[in-house]
């Protein structure tokens, strides 16, 4: 039987010195054209599909590029547009991007994380009355388009029962209704593309499932059975390779071998190669086994990949070598970095870098390890192990209890009240404000040795000066000093940390054209020195209002982070709070009593396996309170969560004994406060301002939304605020927003 042999589930598509974001936001301002846009879109998955047809891959995906999000993709592919975009009237670019957006007062769709990773997908809205059909040819004109350059590719698509399962119901949907009810007539859809792609000429398609290593009802595993069994039976097919990543599939495992499908891949890193074993029907299909990390940055030790590999060959029918999940996850190369000290490079690969390693496992594989056994040396091997600092680890092992505790929270709020002297319904923002190219080319300059750190520090102060008069203007309660010298909320502290490393052209897409470079935790961590404390205390001298100070928790700075896999994430995380720590003390002695640690990515790390849950929980909520523990009870301790599903975490949430937690809630039309609302007991902040839309929300708007959230919470409880950080938005729509909010909340505090 023909196999899809050696292969990535997916690649990098942002360019590898994000062209693609470049064009997309110009097209975004006006400044280019849709033809424009759509020629840097043809050259950048040429370039894909040529580089991974000449790496000796034995198979090249296709259908891995999107201008935004590969799930917003499958929605407009079936169909499933709501008709408040389909109203609109817009060219179906443009309406893709109002489903990513907004356009003119129409929401967008909600935004989330894609399982626990950085990735956010757009959730699909799905009702009683949807209805499916081939909507868009995207799948089809990619394999076509890449056909006719010579390359045949394998199309890669999110499958039925993971699509229905990342989607929600749409407003107005009735109680007891779920996305799953309409897997059948979504599969009709799905037989139409493949038979389509068959007829065009495609010899395999790549079903991504891995909804599937999550808990899952025995409804939603018999729904993942009843798909593959009517797509397995269609005659009309290419051969389907159903893939799964970050996690063992568990019961569904042997779901999907007892179908038709030709194979599965299987994460072997983030799961396990004996778990296998309890699909004995795996004999009669082609395993790929997922040995080469897609989601960090570390070599492979490729011996123990091969035996990992090879554990499954008298399992499997055919053993083939791929990567654990997409390499959408990894920077492009390695070789663009020659910054990196040499002894953490030879511990590294990036995408690049990793294809080169399945080709070479691939070959061991079929040839055996001696064929390649000098290739294995150079490439292959331990490397050298992570840098220890034996003072950190000392200061860790003599903690104890009380570093972890902060006095009552009755007796907190009684002297934050006295101190702060805040009104009810207190306004805020949640931390940057708007950065001008001016501020990145200052930052850039400087970085570069052409701005002296005197004339950087008179710039930065000018700025942080200029916003909090903007502020004061604006009417806002509780200032920030709007991060000005922040190139990005966790690379910041990593650039001023010990044991982590930072790259150039590390860039990994979070969102549409948002791309991040995460830091290289590679040591034990430190801070040499104060990180903040000089730009808060700063904008503190400016007012005679609370300017509150802010730093990214350790939770979320490992999130978005590769970080070192030779000790447990727990005792990194300590490490990194520690050094926390150390500022948090600093900026109260400095006089700072509002201090902010952000920990969008609480719910992010959270395992997949609610078996796993609680180990994790239990690390990440001491991680947080060791860096608040022991701060005075008149110091406000404030964190923001965002774009995440929050009720798995509302224990957690209220574990990390926050004075005021704020949570994206604007996009969801505050649903979050149903999950967290009566689990939080003190101050909580609904965003009311959705900073992802360029949507500007008018007072009433606002309005309503308080409106609502004081349903859940009490306006002795109530901050008013926007969702997230104002970094990316522009300065005049900020404003007009921001001047709205003071108005909203000035008008609830009179009701």
């Amino acid at each position: 039987m023909q196999t899809p042999g050696s292969t990535v589930l997916g690649y990098p598509r942002i360019g590898p010195r994000r062209e693609l974001k470049r064009a997309v936001e110009r097209y975004w301002s006006g400044a280019s054209s849709a033809e424009e846009l759509q020629s840097v879109a043809a050259d950048l998955r040429r370039d894909t599909w040529a580089e991974l047809a000449g790496s000796g891959l034995d198979s090249v995906p296709s259908n891995t590029f999107s201008f935004y999000d590969q799930v917003l993709d499958v929605a407009r592919v079936v169909g499933a547009v709501p008709e408040r975009f389909t109203a609109l009237g817009l060219t179906p670019l443009d309406e893709m991007f109002a489903m990513a957006r907004g356009h003119e007062g129409v929401p967008a769709l909600e935004l989330t994380k894609f399982f626990d990773t950085n990735y956010h997908y757009l959730v699909p809205e799905l009702g009683p009355g949807s209805r499916f059909a081939l909507a868009d040819r995207k799948p089809l004109d990619e394999f076509a388009e890449a056909l006719a350059q010579g390359v045949l590719t394998r199309p890669t698509i999110i499958g039925p029962a993971t699509f229905l399962l990342l989607a929600k119901p749409a407003p107005g949907a009735p109680a007891g209704f779920v996305p799953l009810d309409l897997l059948e007539p979504l599969l009709d859809v799905y037989g139409q593309v493949l038979a389509e792609l068959a007829a065009a000429g495609a010899e395999w398609v790549q079903l991504d499932e891995p909804a599937f290593v999550a808990d899952r009802s025995p409804a939603e595993i018999d729904a993942l059975g009843r798909a593959y069994r009517r797509l397995g039976e269609l005659a009309d097919r290419p051969r389907i390779l159903v893939a799964s990543y970050f996690g063992d599939l568990g019961p569904a495992l042997p779901v999907l071998a007892g179908t038709s499908v030709e194979a599965l891949a299987l994460d072997l890193v983030a799961g396990r190669a004996d778990s296998a074993a309890a699909a004995p029907a795996l004999r009669d299909k082609t395993v790929l086994a997922g040995v080469v990390e897609g989601r960090n940055v570390w070599r492979t030790d490729l011996d123990a990949a091969l035996a990992t590999a090879a554990t499954l060959l008298g399992t499997a029918g055919r053993v083939e070598i791929a990567t654990s999940c997409s390499l959408l996850h990894v920077p492009y190369d390695l070789d663009a970095e020659p910054a990196l000290a040499p002894d953490l490079r030879e511990r590294l690969a990036f995408a690049r870098q990793k294809v080169r390693e399945v080709v070479l496992l691939s070959r061991a594989l079929r040839q055996g390890r001696d064929a390649v056994a000098g290739e294995f040396a150079e490439t292959g091997g331990v490397a050298a192990p992570a840098q220890r600092d034996e003072r950190v680890r000392a200061r860790l092992d003599a903690l104890g209890a009380g570093h972890y505790r902060r006095g009552s929270a009755e007796r907190r709020v009684a002297a934050q009240r006295a101190h702060l002297g805040l009104p009810p319904l207190p306004t805020t923002t949640i931390g940057s404000f708007p950065q001008t190219g001016a501020i990145r080319a200052d930052r850039a300059a400087h970085r570069a040795g052409r701005l002296d750190d005197a004339e950087y520090v008179e710039r930065m102060r000018a700025e942080i000066a200029r916003v909090v008069r903007l502020q004061e203007d604006i009417g806002l309660d509780v200032l920030v000093h709007g991060e000005p010298e922040r190139n990005d909320m966790v690379q910041y502290f990593a650039e001023h940390l010990a044991g982590f490393a930072t790259t150039d052209l590390g860039w990994v897409q979070s969102y549409g054209s948002r791309c991040v470079r995460p830091p290289i935790l590679h040591g034990d961590v430190s801070r040499p020195e104060p990180i903040t404390v000089g730009w808060s205390t700063y904008a503190q001298s400016l007012t005679a209002k609370p300017v509150k100070a802010m730093l990214t928790g350790p939770v979320t700075i490992l999130a978005w982070s590769f970080v070192r896999t030779d000790q447990p994430l727990g005792e990194t995380a300590r490490q990194v709070g520690l050094a926390l720590r150390d500022e948090v003390r600093d900026l109260e002695a400095a006089g700072l009593r509002i201090i902010q640690v952000d920990e969008p990515a609480l719910r992010e790390l959270l395992p997949l396996r609610a078996a796993d849950r609680p180990a994790y929980v239990d690390w990440a909520v001491d991680a947080f309170r060791l860096v608040t523990g022991g701060v005075a009870d008149s110091t406000q301790v404030h964190t923001h969560l965002c774009y995440s599903e929050f009720a798995e975490v509302v224990g957690a949430i209220d574990g990390l004994d926050a004075d005021v937690t704020t949570v994206e809630a604007a996009r969801s039309k505050m649903e979050v406060l149903a999950q967290i609302g009566p689990g939080v007991p003190r101050g909580l902040g609904p965003g009311v301002y959705d900073v992802h839309s360029p949507q500007v929300p008018d007072v009433a708007e606002i309005e309503a939304l308080l409106h609502t959230a004081q349903h859940w919470v009490g306006p002795e409880r109530l901050w008013v605020n926007p969702d997230c950080g104002l970094k990316t938005r522009g300065e005049e729509e900020t404003v007009a927003a921001l001047r709205n909010l003071v108005s909203a909340a000035t008008a609830a505090r009179r009701s």
